[in-house]
């Protein structure tokens, strides 16, 4: 009797170590997913294939980064070379889960599970005179801003604090009360 109890414990940490290394392996994508399976739900979409692929198509051309390369290999991109986009609305328009999807969205392209979100920076402790001028110049990616006419690094920080309150109103507060 304790045997049998003992297997289920192991099958379901098995299960639990197989979806931590399923969700941190295809992160962006199982992300990025959940939010537009929400956002599918809030708007009462129509679940069925079509709506999802208008939806989706909408979603992306908004995004940025890391979900808009997401959005280019599956097709979902007006400058995309393949479509596989339909690998994404089926299952969901059954509400299979973002993992699933993921997993065979994997299996017809390896490099939807080598996109990693960068690491966040925390603009109210970083001490900016320490970080790389490329980080810098992420930082004024994010934002949308670019810097013309920045030579040095010390360019780049003072833009990045000035546009700070407008971007990262939390942070400028207290940057200034420091």
């Amino acid at each position: 009797m304790r045997n049998c109890s003992k297997q289920q414990q192991m099958k379901t940490e098995t299960e639990k170590q197989k979806h931590n290394f399923i969700h941190n392996k295809n992160k962006v994508c199982v992300t990025f997913l959940g939010k537009f399976y929400q956002s599918l739900k809030d708007n009462d979409v129509k679940f069925n294939s079509a709506d999802i692929e208008k939806a989706l198509m909408k979603t992306c051309r908004d995004v940025k980064g890391k979900e808009n390369r997401f959005c280019y290999y599956i097709g979902a991109t007006s400058d995309a070379a393949t479509k596989i986009i339909n690998e994404v609305s089926k299952p969901l328009s059954y509400h299979a889960p973002v993992e699933k999807i993921c997993e065979k969205l994997k299996k017809k392209d390896s490099q939807i599970c080598e996109l990693k979100y960068d690491k966040q920076l925390d603009l109210t402790t970083v001490d900016l005179k320490k970080l790389k001028v490329k980080d810098l110049k992420k930082i004024l990616e994010e934002w949308g801003e670019s810097c013309k006419g920045c030579a040095e690094k010390s360019d780049f920080i003072r833009k990045i604090t000035e546009l700070m309150p407008q971007y990262a109103p939390a942070a400028a507060k207290v940057r200034t009360d420091l």
